[in-house]
């Protein structure tokens, strides 16, 4: 089961996601994730990710669906907490040439 829990911080969407980014909890992902930045009109997103337990590559498309849809507008998304299973997915997948990862969600409100 996936959970997710939004916030505005410094004009930033923070998205922490807990449990698994597969092809169930990927369209929960992406359609809470569109809501917030529906409501919240944030230009950037910072995912913490520290708690996923497991991400495929439904989990990636709705990751990259999302930087997508903030690139157009000019914002960015961020990656914090990224665990070793997650990073290896994502270099895999080409992620990390598009989106920035810090080690802390601190040390990226600081650097934007």
């Amino acid at each position: 089961m996936l959970k997710v829990d939004t916030y505005m911080k410094q004009g930033v969407l923070i998205v922490k996601i807990d449990g698994e980014l597969d092809v169930c909890g990927a369209n929960e992902f992406r359609t809470y994730v569109d809501e917030a930045l529906d409501m919240t009109g944030a230009k950037h997103i910072l995912l913490d990710m520290q708690a996923v337990g497991f991400i495929d590559s439904s989990g990636v498309g709705a990751i990259l669906g999302r930087y997508k849809r903030i690139a157009q507008n000019g914002g960015k998304l961020f990656v914090v907490n990224l665990e070793p299973h997650s990073k290896r997915i994502f270099e895999l997948a080409g992620l990390l040439k598009v989106l920035t990862v810090y080690q802390s969600e601190e040390q990226a409100l600081e650097l934007l």
